[in-house]
């Protein structure tokens, strides 16, 4: 069985090729959510690590893009 560590790299490589796969992706948290499946906590810490690292970034309207 995966370790929550396997599980959390696994879907931020997930999320990552989804936004390197299709230009101008642009989601907010809850449409992230239902895109993967993922429940309000685990979407929420996968999507604010990769603002954190600067892969992603909030818009005014709160959508996530890429930060190119």
């Amino acid at each position: 069985m995966a370790s929550d560590t396997e599980r959390r790299c696994d879907w931020l490589q997930i999320i990552r090729s989804e936004y390197l796969e299709i230009p101008g992706l642009s989601l907010t948290k809850r449409q992230a959510r239902r895109l993967w499946g993922l429940d309000h906590d685990a979407c929420d810490a996968l999507i604010d690590e990769m603002v954190h690292a600067r892969f992603l970034r909030k818009t005014p309207r709160d959508c996530y893009v890429r930060n190119d």
